[in-house]
């Protein structure tokens, strides 16, 4: 008798859970990744002493791409990990209408961070723009 061979299973959405966002939250992780690794070479290993400073740092955003790659870098990590704090709230079953409220909020909570987050990169430009 011959065994059926083993389907590999695939993450797929919970319940309660929309396929775009599901999707979101699996392919920012990766970019995370990526993102924090040129993050950290840059600001950690590249740097002379060790550590960018103030200046180094004004410095360095005046290349325009960094700007750019940190408003990225915010973007996913904040996307990122309020769906996962979603997702971990619907293993805890909540009701439709505790879900919509939380779901309200963490959008809320992210365009506020993310908004926040972009202001401050923008004024690090032009910090260095004026000086």
């Amino acid at each position: 008798m011959t065994q059926a061979p083993k389907s590999i299973s695939a993450s797929t959405p919970k319940s309660g859970e929309n396929s775009w966002l599901w999707l979101l939250k699996l392919v920012t992780g990766p970019f995370i990744i990526i993102f924090m690794l040129v993050h950290f070479i840059v600001n950690h290993a590249i740097a002379s002493s060790g550590l960018l400073n103030y200046s180094d740092i004004l410095t360095y955003y005046t290349i325009w791409v960094v700007p750019v790659m940190e408003i990225i870098f915010l973007g996913l990590v904040v996307s990122h990990s309020l769906l996962g704090l979603r997702s971990i709230i619907i293993d805890l079953h909540p009701s439709r209408g505790v879900l919509a409220v939380i779901s309200w909020l963490f959008l809320i909570i992210g365009v506020s961070a993310f908004v926040y987050g972009t202001w401050l990169i923008t004024v690090i430009v032009s910090l260095r723009v004026t000086l």
